[in-house]
C-alpha cells in the first residue's frame, strides 16, 4: 500500500468525537491531554457540550485538530504504518501537518484556535454566505468572473461540486444566475464566509504567528490546498497555510495530485465521512477507508 492520510475540515464535529478511541488507545488520551493544555475547558466542551458552543469556529477548529490527531496516532500505534503522503481539507492541513511531524500538537492547536477566532471575527454575522453549487465548475467560474460584488470559488470539492463564498447579496445572485443556467445552488448553514477575500483580516492577524511557528523536518510530504503540490520543505509551509485563509481549496486537483504519485489507499482520519466521500467521486474505485473508531482499526487490520 501507498497510503495518502487525509483529515476532514469544519462541519465534521459532533458531541463525544474521539473519546471512544481515547478510552482504547493511551496515545489518544495523551493527545486530549496535550489538546487540554493547550485550550482549558476544551475537553469537558467535546464531551459534554452543549453543541452549539463546539460548533463555534474558535471552539471547533482546535476539537476537530485533536480528534483527527488523537484517531491518527492510534491507527499508527495499532498498524506500525506510515503514510506516504497526507492532505487535509483547509482546517485537516494544520492536522496534515501534525502528523507529518511538521508542526507540534500544541503549536497547531494554538494556531487553529486564534485562527478559529479570527475567522469569525473578520465578517459581522448575516454579512457573509457560503453556498455549494453542483455542475460544472467552468461555469461556476464563468458566472462569478461577473458577479457585482464579492462571489468567490472557496472550495473545488469534487468534479461537479464547488463552493461560492462571499457577500451575502452577491452569493444570492450568483446562486440565481447558476440556477438559470441550469446548475443547482445549495445555501449552506456556515458562520462566515470562508476562503474568500473577507477573510483577509483573518488572513493578517495570524500570518505573524504562523510565521513565528517552528516548523520540523517533515517525515512525509503534505499536499497544499492552495497549490494542489506536494511540499517536503517546511520552510514553506507557513506561507502556504496563511495563502489558505482567503483562497481556494483545491481538493479534486489535491486528491488527483495523490493518485498522480502513486497512493492508491486512501485513509481518512477523524470524525465523519466527507472526505472518502468526496474521493470515491473524484477518484472512482479508489481503495479507501475511514477511521474514528476502534472498531475502525479492527476492520482495517482484518
Amino acid at each position: 500500500m501507498k497510503i495518502a492520510a487525509l483529515f476532514p475540515g469544519q462541519g465534521s464535529h459532533t458531541l463525544g468525537m474521539g473519546q471512544l478511541m481515547a478510552a482504547a488507545f493511551p496515545v489518544a488520551q495523551a493527545v486530549m491531554d496535550e489538546a487540554e493544555a493547550a485550550v482549558p475547558s476544551l475537553l469537558a466542551l467535546m464531551r459534554e457540550g452543549p453543541a452549539e458552543d463546539l460548533t463555534l469556529t474558535a471552539n471547533q477548529q482546535p476539537a476537530l485538530v485533536a480528534t483527527s490527531v488523537a484517531v491518527y496516532r492510534a491507527w499508527q500505534e495499532a498498524t506500525g504504518l506510515t503514510p506516504a503522503y497526507a492532505a487535509g481539507h483547509s482546517l485537516g492541513e494544520f492536522s496534515a501537518h501534525v502528523a507529518a511531524g511538521t508542526l507540534s500538537l500544541q503549536v497547531a492547536l494554538r494556531l487553529t484556535r486564534k485562527r478559529g477566532e479570527l475567522m469569525q471575527a473578520a465578517v459581522p454575522a448575516g454579512v457573509g454566505a457560503m453556498s455549494a453549487v453542483m455542475g460544472d465548475p467552468a461555469v461556476v467560474a464563468e458566472v462569478l468572473a461577473s458577479a457585482a460584488g464579492v462571489a468567490e470559488i472557496a472550495n473545488l470539492n469534487a468534479p461537479t461540486q464547488t463552493v461560492i463564498s462571499g457577500e451575502k447579496a452577491a452569493v444570492e445572485a450568483a446562486g440565481a444566475a447558476l440556477k438559470a443556467r441550469g446548475l443547482k445552488a445549495i445555501p449552506l448553514k456556515v458562520s462566515a464566509p470562508f476562503h474568500c477575500s473577507l477573510m483577509e483580516s483573518a488572513r493578517v492577524g495570524l500570518s505573524g504567528d504562523l510565521h513565528a511557528a517552528h516548523y520540523a523536518r517533515m517525515q512525509f510530504p503534505v499536499v497544499a490546498n492552495v497549490s494542489a503540490e506536494a511540499v517536503s520543505d517546511p520552510a514553506q509551509v507557513a506561507a502556504l497555510l496563511e495563502a489558505q485563509i482567503t483562497g481556494t481549496v483545491r481538493w479534486v486537483q489535491s486528491v488527483q495530485k495523490l493518485a498522480e504519485l502513486g497512493a492508491d489507499t486512501f485513509i481518512e482520519f477523524g470524525q465523519g465521512t466527507v472526505l472518502t466521500g468526496l474521493v470515491k467521486r473524484i477518484l472512482p474505485g479508489a481503495r479507501t477507508f475511514n477511521i474514528h473508531t476502534p472498531d475502525d482499526v479492527a476492520a482495517f487490520l482484518a
